[in-house]
Parts: C-alpha cells; sequence; structure tokens
C-alpha cells in the first residue's frame, strides 16, 4: 500500500494517527542529528531510534488497516436497496413477489440486519407490485449481492381449480449503497413530485405532502419514497435510491462493452437474467448460474437461504471475484 502521509492527514479516521506519525519522524531526525553532533549519545541514540521506528511502524499499520477497512466497504457496503417487482403471472406473480420480500427480510433478522420499507405497491390480494427495502448490516451487500435477478416459482395456485401448474415471475434488483456516488446527476435532469404518505403514519403523515417521487429526465427511471416523516428525510432517502440504481446501470452497461469483464462473475448481475427456479410440487430450488439445488423449500421461503448464498460465495471465489 502506497504511503501517502497527506492524504491521511486530510482523511478524518486517520488524522490524528497520521500527524503521530508525522511527529515520531522528526523525533527520529532530530535524534540522528544528535548522534551526528555527539558520537558519544551514538549507543543511546541507536536504542532510541529503534524504538521510535518501531512506534512508526505500529502507527502506519493502523492507518493501512483503517484504510483497508474503508476500502472493503466501499467495495462490499453496509448498506443496500432490494427491489422486488412481480413479473410475468398476474396475481400470483404479485404473490410470489410479497414471499421473496418475506424470505429475505425473515433472513435479514437471523444475521441482525435492519430492514425498512421506502415504499412500496401492493395489488388487492395483498401482493406485491413493486417495493423497495433498505438493509443495513454487516456484510449485507457481500451476502446477498448475487441475488439480483429473475426468481420463477411454478407450483398450483390455491385459486386453481382444474390443478394446472402455473409458472410465475419476479425480478430482484439489490443496489449498493456507497458512500463516494460513482456517478453525477445534474440538477436539471431530475424532475420532483410530491403527494401524501398512504398507509400507516397517523394523521401527520396523510395531510402533508410528504412523499416523494423522482425521475431521471435522461432515463426514463423514476424512485420513490414514502417511509420518512418529512419531505426533505424522503427526498434524501429517494436521491439515494436513484443514484444506486444508475450506478448498477451503469454497471451492467460497462460489463456489456466489455465481455471479459464478466468471465469471473457468478451470472450476469442483471436484473432481466433468469437465476433461480422454485418447483414447489419437487420440493426444489434451483439455482441456474451454478447448477446447484436444494429441497426443503418451505424453510426456504421462510428464510433459510444461508446454503444458498454459501454456494453462490463459494462459486465466486472460486472464480477469483
Amino acid at each position: 500500500m502506497d504511503f501517502a502521509l497527506d492524504t491521511h492527514k486530510e482523511n478524518p479516521k486517520t488524522a490524528f494517527l497520521a500527524g503521530e506519525y508525522e511527529r515520531v519522524t522528526h523525533e527520529i531526525e532530530d535524534v540522528e542529528r544528535l548522534m551526528q553532533d555527539d558520537p558519544a549519545y551514538a549507543e543511546l541514540a541507536q536504542s532510541e531510534i529503534a524504538q521510535l521506528r518501531a512506534t512508526r511502524e505500529e502507527i502506519q499499520k493502523q492507518i493501512e488497516d483503517i484504510v483497508r477497512a474503508d476500502e472493503e466497504e466501499e467495495q462490499f457496503p453496509n448498506v443496500l436497496i432490494l427491489e422486488v417487482r412481480a413479473g410475468a403471472g398476474g396475481d400470483e406473480a404479485s404473490l410470489f413477489a410479497g414471499e421473496l420480500a418475506e424470505m429475505y427480510s425473515l433472513y435479514a433478522d437471523t444475521q441482525g440486519w435492519q430492514v425498512k420499507t421506502l415504499h412500496e405497491s401492493k395489488n388487492d390480494i395483498g401482493g406485491y407490485k413493486e417495493a423497495s427495502f433498505e438493509y443495513r448490516g454487516v456484510d449485507v451487500y457481500r451476502r446477498l449481492r448475487f441475488e439480483t435477478g429473475v426468481h420463477r416459482v411454478q407450483r398450483i395456485p390455491a385459486t386453481e381449480k382444474s390443478g394446472r401448474v402455473h409458472t410465475s415471475t419476479a425480478s430482484i434488483a439489490i443496489m449498493p449503497i456507497r458512500k463516494k456516488a460513482r456517478v453525477e446527476i445534474a440538477p436539471g435532469d431530475i424532475e420532483m413530485e410530491f403527494s401524501r404518505s398512504g398507509g400507516a403514519g397517523g394523521k401527520n403523515v396523510n395531510k402533508v405532502e410528504t412523499a416523494v417521487r423522482l425521475i431521471h429526465k435522461p432515463t426514463g427511471i423514476d424512485v420513490r419514497c414514502t417511509s420518512e416523516r418529512s419531505q426533505q428525510q424522503n427526498r434524501e432517502k429517494a436521491m439515494q435510491m436513484l443514484l444506486a440504481r444508475l450506478e448498477v446501470m451503469e454497471e451492467e452497461r460497462l460489463a456489456r462493452e466489455h465481455a471479459e469483464f464478466r468471465k469471473g462473475q457468478v451470472g450476469t448481475g442483471d436484473r432481466s437474467e433468469k437465476i433461480r427456479t422454485y418447483n414447489v410440487l419437487q420440493d426444489r430450488v434451483t439455482d441456474h448460474r451454478i447448477k446447484q439445488s436444494w429441497h426443503n423449500i418451505e424453510t426456504i421461503l421462510k428464510g433459510d437461504i444461508g446454503a444458498i448464498l454459501d454456494a453462490l460465495e463459494k462459486e465466486s471465489h472460486e472464480k477469483g471475484v
């Protein structure tokens, strides 16, 4: 690691240690000058210099550990947006979208992560047309980063009288929230709309236009946030969601342009890729990217997805991602 002292002095997390590193360096230089001026002091000076250098090395190690941790968090942030959308299959697809959202939420509980609903749109039977959630916790993106894509369920719906198996889909998008945005949005490219937040929240929420919708005019992407009690908070959260969406879109574009970039990936990372099938009749969940299957689908949909995530992580390590 290149030890750029000036850079570390500008970083609030390492500024104090960088100052100590500089102070100890000056002490070493002072003792070395003293040793040159007074040879009789040489033996004592060498011992003192050795101690000072050991102290400086320890300070440098602490700084490098902090920088390394920051770089790790930048690559694998501890905050993300999980978006679920119903696909083909009508009401059955929306019910499946709701089950997937519940599956990830239950898994999050086992990991000690926090889950917050940012926006949800339900149909008449309680399924999700679409919904967005904020996940916070250690290793949240590292663990869930391969979940983006189309999930497919094969089963006999409760409303199906003839016993015919239906195939329905829902898409999941995992969008990391990084501290340093990788894309920039021109203010003129954003159209903003306000409305009243529905559902729970009390009289204040229903009377004041706190819900925020942002439309990115160049791409047509729109995001909504209704979770916070103030318009300002919802606007800030919606901007985070929009940045995350645009960053993922840019990553997908670069991956398509540079095909070799995908060789080490588990799947394409594209939300349109069919990644997994949940076959209820055969009690089997299959991930098509790594060609592995797991049974006991009921417990999997109740959040027991650790083994699936482990297998994807292992494949990723083997491919050197």
